[in-house]
């Protein structure tokens, strides 16, 4: 949020905040969904790098389309385990891997 518009939101009276301190998140539960986040943002890039659909990925996984959109979305129902075998599904390497989950944490830091 730019400076000023904090400035002015803050003078009418307004508490601006980020979304952990709005859902009284502690660092560990952030720094997961961070984490989380950063592999389903991987995902989805991957994906659409390969020129697959949501539907072929579902089938070289064994799952269905909106499971695969669910893991896109870092919907709380799936598991990061989840989203990691589909990145290596779909040809990452460890390293690739290590590097989304360190985007999520320089995103949070």
């Amino acid at each position: 949020m730019q400076t000023s518009k904090r400035t002015k939101l803050e003078a009418a009276g307004w508490k601006v905040g980020g979304t952990d301190e709005f859902l009284n998140l502690t660092p560990d539960e952030a720094a997961y969904i961070e984490l989380k986040l950063a592999l389903s943002h991987s995902l989805r890039e991957r994906r659409l790098k390969n020129n697959f659909s949501q539907v072929e990925l579902a089938k070289m996984l064994n799952s269905s389309q909106s499971r695969v959109a669910k893991m896109e979305a870092g919907d709380p129902s799936v598991s990061i385990d989840l989203i990691v075998r589909s990145l290596l599904v779909l040809g990452a390497s460890s390293k690739d891997v290590a590097k989304a989950i360190l985007s999520g944490a320089l995103r949070e830091a």
